[in-house]
């Protein structure tokens, strides 16, 4: 484990003097989690794909930013997010893939819906939310980031940040409960 994280900083450090074999294995270690964070994001393989390249690409244009006070996984997610975040506004695409395994709504201690809610129903309610509460939602919910990392990754403070996520919540409780009604079950 700890010659693994030493090899990383070594090839980081390499990255940092422009050395493209070091760049080329950096990008092979981390695309294929990399891709997994676009698509929850993205939910389309080819566009995925080319917000990935420019993730790296400016990953490796500002590697020199990088200094070591997180792994270089998370400060790689981040750019990965930002650029993913930028993708979106750019295109107002509102599809979002929330995959079964990530989603852990029913621990949450604030959410409360009557009955058994399906994720394909979940996935549905949450592309009604606005933009700002979906995000939230969603970076803290399957991509398990705290307040204070999605404060910095939106431009939030910790308080709009938690009062996004709880109003979001709110919404997409009151989106499943109407449809409950709604359906008659």
């Amino acid at each position: 484990m700890e010659t693994n994280h030493m090899f990383r900083i070594d090839l980081v450090e390499r990255c940092k003097q422009q050395d493209r074999k070091a760049q080329l294995a950096l990008y092979k270690q981390y695309c294929d989690g990399m891709f997994c964070v676009a698509m929850r994001f993205i939910n389309n393989r080819d566009d995925a794909e080319d917000v990935l390249q420019e993730a790296f690409i400016k990953a490796f244009q500002k590697i020199h930013q990088f200094k070591g006070e997180v792994t270089f996984g998370a400060w790689l997610k981040r750019i990965v997010i930002n650029k993913c975040l930028d993708f979106l506004k750019a295109r107002k695409e509102r599809a979002i893939e929330i995959q079964e395994n990530t989603l852990q709504i029913a621990e949450d201690e604030d959410w409360t819906v009557d009955r058994e809610v399906s994720m394909e129903e979940v996935k549905q309610a949450m592309l009604k939310l606005p933009e700002k509460y979906q995000y939230v939602l969603q970076l803290y919910l399957l991509e398990g980031f705290d307040h204070e990392e999605i404060g910095q990754i939106l431009g939030l403070t910790n308080t709009a940040s938690r009062t996004r996520l709880v109003r979001g919540k709110g919404f997409l409780r009151a989106i499943l409960t109407k449809k409950e009604h709604e359906t008659g079950s």
